[in-house]
């Protein structure tokens, strides 16, 4: 079988699951840090190994702009590629698409965008994302959505909504009629990849129901909520989920797209998400903004100029075992390459983690120690 998901414990709503991929089983609920153009910035991929990461994205709209998604075809498909051996998901384009509202017309037959790299002409369809994401042979594949700006008259959520519709079942047909051409070899031989659908509706609970309703008759084998972190309050989010989480089958996998702090993927794994990824820990790693037990932390701070302590008493990466506050904040002050690489390692392991933590409550029959996440700022 290439793609199964099962449930092993359930606490309250939370669901402690296992999904199996053609590259290996995921733990759920999961994080999955993004690599955008095949790279986790600023992390090796053994270190990546080293940290349990289980899956990493991959941007369709990157890797078809840089390298091309042909050339990565040719190498055996991203996996060999990046020499990365487990699970990966591609996300369809849809997101960074509308992110260019200045450089895309939308159509029914697709998107036209203008390339943020040199300016040339290309055309996104259902079909093409479709093309491009096998070519790119993740194993888990979405299916080409629009995603709603924020805020949106619901005549625009309901034109969103139905062309969301229409782009899914076009997507079905094509990974139907194509998911045989995927760039495996080896042990991954003959097996296929697995599309999931995406919920829409924008911020209107009503039609995040009915579009989780209609989207499930197309039957995939799991099921994103996106159109999510696009400027909207945190507690909208929170309905959002929930309305859609209402409809979506139980005994598949759902992944929400795009989010979120720490305190907020654990809430939204007790409400019972599998999946969720973002690029926060490592773009804010960038940015010298640490996650903690202790809550959130700014390594600029001149307070830990002489700081010798670990960057997280807590915390068992190897970044907190070996360095001080203090020469972390050198690092960052100074410029130094080290310093992205270092406070990335453990944001993602925080991440991973957290994840880990929630997963052991679950098994344990007891989420109440880790709901409530520390968000106070160092």
């Amino acid at each position: 079988m290439s793609f199964s998901f099962r449930i092993d414990a359930q606490t309250g709503s939370a669901r402690l699951g296992r999904m199996h991929t053609p590259h290996g089983e995921i733990e759920t609920p999961a994080f999955m840090p993004v690599g955008t153009a095949g790279s986790v910035k600023a992390v090796p991929q053994d270190t990546l190994e080293d940290l349990d990461a289980q899956i990493i994205l991959g941007n369709t709209y990157h890797l078809y702009l840089r390298p091309g998604h042909e050339l990565i075809r040719s190498v055996g498909g991203l996996h060999r590629f990046m020499s990365w051996e487990r699970a990966i998901l591609t996300d369809s384009g849809g997101f960074q698409v509308f992110s260019l509202s200045d450089l895309r017309k939308l159509t029914e037959e697709g998107v036209t965008f203008r390339s943020h790299l040199d300016g040339s002409s290309h055309l996104f369809t259902p079909e093409r994302s479709m093309e491009i994401q096998i070519a790119l042979g993740a194993d888990i594949i979405m299916a080409f959505d629009e995603c709603t700006e924020y805020p949106a008259e619901e005549s625009r959520l309901r034109e969103s909504l139905e062309m969301t519709l229409r782009w899914a079942r076009r997507s079905h047909e094509y990974f139907e009629a194509h998911k045989h051409e995927v760039p495996w070899s080896g042990e991954q031989a003959g097996k296929t990849q697995a599309l999931f659908g995406i919920v829409q509706g924008g911020m209107n609970a009503r039609l995040r129901r009915e579009s989780a309703e209609r989207t499930v008759e197309l039957d995939f084998p799991g099921y994103a909520i996106g159109g999510l972190s696009v400027g909207e309050p945190r507690e909208k989010t929170l309905e959002m989920i929930a309305a859609a989480l209402e409809v979506l089958p139980k005994d598949k996998p759902r992944y929400v797209m795009g989010v979120g702090y720490p305190e907020e993927i654990v809430r939204y794994a007790a409400m019972g998400v599998d999946m969720m990824d973002c690029v926060l820990p490592t773009r804010a790693a960038r940015h010298g903004l640490l996650f903690t037990s202790e809550g959130r932390l700014n390594i600029k701070n001149l307070r830990f100029a002489q700081d010798q302590g670990p960057l997280d008493p807590q915390c068992g990466c190897k970044v907190c075992a070996r360095y001080s506050r203090a020469y972390l904040r050198h690092l960052f002050v100074a410029g130094e390459p080290l310093a992205a690489v270092l406070n990335t390692v453990h944001n993602l392991a925080f991440y991973l983690d957290t994840m880990r933590r929630v997963r052991h409550a679950i098994a344990l029959g007891d989420l109440s120690g880790i709901v409530s996440g520390n968000v106070s700022m160092a």
